[in-house]
Formats: structure tokens, sequence, C-alpha cells
């Protein structure tokens, strides 16, 4: 699956609550607390993507090795962070890349015209 078809809203809540294995209500209190948002429809019915229910899973998992909700919201809250940190680090990767290249060109550029500095001189003394 592509990464964007993993946001790609597929899911009524019913459907997306018996893939979850948890009643609607509880998508709705979930949804209420920030741990899942499902993106809604022209009509505002609610549509959940494979993403969501990857998140749903992960919930299921921490509620289960006895995580309460405030935990999971914290833990969900701390992974999203770190996630938007590595974004920005991929981010500054790439950017000291294209930095260090240019940087790369620029000495390049001073060594060439160093050199053809100092042959223009050797030339002139040798003429001259």
């Amino acid at each position: 699956m592509a990464p964007n078809d993993r946001d790609r809203p597929l899911y009524m809540i019913s459907v997306a609550a018996e893939l979850a294995g948890v009643h609607p209500q509880t998508l709705r209190i979930y949804e209420s607390k920030g741990l899942v948002m499902p993106q809604r429809s022209a009509g505002n019915t609610r549509l959940y993507s494979q993403a969501d229910l990857e998140q749903l899973e992960l919930i299921g998992q921490l509620t289960s090795e006895g995580i309460n909700l405030a935990g999971v919201m914290r833990i969900i809250d701390l992974q999203r962070r770190l996630a938007r940190k590595e974004e920005e680090a991929a981010a500054l990767r790439r950017r000291l890349g294209r930095l260090e290249a240019r940087l790369h060109e620029y000495e390049m550029r001073q060594q060439i015209t160093a050199l053809a500095h100092s042959s223009s001189q050797a030339i002139r003394l040798w003429h001259g």
C-alpha cells in the first residue's frame, strides 16, 4: 500500500469498529480524546483510513497491556511529536546536503580561480 493510500478514508464507523474489535461508541470516545481523527464525508459521516485502523490496533495493544486512556493519549502524543522531529531532522539533513554541495562547488571555483590567477602571473613573468 502506497503511503498516501494509508490515509485515504475508506471505512464507515461500523466497519472500522468491527475491524478494530470495538463498539462504535468506543471510536467516538477515542475521537473525542484525539486518539484517532477520522476524516468526514460531505455528509459528515466519519470515514476511517488504514492508518486510523493501525492507530486503533495500537490503542488496543496498549490498553490490553493495562495502560489507561490517559497513558495511551500521552504515548500517542509523544509518537506524533517524535514523527514531526524526525521529519524536521530529515529536512535538515537534505538542506545540509545541498549546502555541502554548494560549499564544495564554491571551494572548487576558488581553487580554479587561484590556479588561473597564478598561471597567468607565471605566463606574464615568463614572457615579461
